[in-house]
């Protein structure tokens, strides 16, 4: 009597569930999963329309962020733009042999996964990131984006250890351990010579500095960052004030374009209003500041007004000043 219970009921929620699963079925066929309707799979995505008509206006999906061969035309304005960022510079086709010999295949970064919630990291190098404790939460993103020389040894709890993708150019190359993406930010043509000669026989090209002959990177992961991606941050972002953007403001509207949620740590001054990193003891406060290359307080409004609008989530640390 009891079995014959047990299976009348297993009966009964049978022929309750099967037409509510077929019915659910159905609307996926008709209408896409319910993340289909938005950019991403998170409860809110940074490509979401209609927030701020200011980020609408500068926010461009359409174009690519890194240098691939499916994604390897460089206009001539971006490419007469570029060219004059320094002095001097090689030859034309120099730079485009160079770049075909380099440049990945594909984007390793696209993904035909619309229903997916990329959560990432961005991690500056400033001083109010000391005694802020981040570091467990930096780790827990699905990408962790640094640059240049960022240490973590030793810092671990304020910054983190985990690193999925460092920005870098020629004067602030350093090794990677396996696994990372290694980013050019080429400020110049002349840095694609750089990397192309560190990839293969370790024979640097000259340049107003030394430069590291050889650095140890994964080669498979490395990739460079797209010149007309950065001259779209310069007039769209940045609106040429200063020469060009800073790294950081790079990785930062880089991380805009790949990511669905964007943290952003170690950007900004300190208390005392200081512009150095964490792990120096620099008393030439506010010399990185002033160079004339990057205006850092116009850069601090547009990262100032993405979290008011909700597109980062701006961790400013104890040390920074409100």
């Amino acid at each position: 009597m009891r079995s014959y219970k047990t299976i009348k009921s297993f009966l009964a929620i049978c022929c309750f569930v099967s037409p509510t699963y077929i019915i659910y079925r159905l609307y996926l066929v008709r209408e896409g999963p319910p993340c289909m309707k938005k950019s991403c799979g998170c409860e809110t995505c940074i490509t979401d329309q209609g927030v701020s008509h200011w980020f609408d206006k500068r926010f461009n999906s359409r174009i690519e962020p890194l240098l691939t061969s499916d994604n390897q035309n460089i206009p001539p304005a971006v490419l007469l733009w570029w060219l004059g960022l320094q002095s001097k510079h090689p030859k034309l086709s120099f730079v485009h042999s160079r770049l075909f010999e380099i440049m990945p295949k594909s984007d390793p970064l696209k993904t035909d996964d619309f229903c997916r919630c990329r959560r990432c990291a961005i991690v500056g190098n400033s001083k109010n990131l000391k005694g802020s404790n981040y570091g467990e939460l930096i780790d827990s993103q699905d990408f962790v984006i640094r640059m240049n020389r960022a240490v973590t040894k030793g810092y671990e709890l304020d910054v983190g250890k985990k690193t999925t993708h460092h920005f870098m150019y020629p004067e602030s190359a350093q090794d990677l351990e396996p696994n990372i993406h290694l980013v050019l930010v080429p400020f110049k043509p002349r840095d694609i010579w750089w990397f192309s000669n560190v990839l293969s026989n370790g024979n640097s090209a000259s340049s107003y500095t030394r430069l590291k002959r050889y650095i140890k990177v994964d080669k498979d992961k490395a990739a460079i960052f797209h010149p007309a991606f950065f001259k779209y941050i310069s007039d769209s972002w940045t609106e040429h004030h200063g020469r060009y953007p800073s790294t950081g403001m790079l990785a930062l509207i880089f991380g805009l374009h790949i990511c669905d949620q964007l943290s952003v740590f170690g950007y900004g001054m300190d208390s005392k209003g200081n512009w150095y990193h964490y792990w120096e003891n620099n008393r030439l406060a506010g010399a990185f500041h002033l160079t004339g290359v990057h205006n850092a307080s116009f850069e601090a409004k547009i990262i100032s007004r993405l979290a008011e609008i909700g597109k980062i989530q701006l961790y400013r640390g104890r040390r920074e000043a409100s």
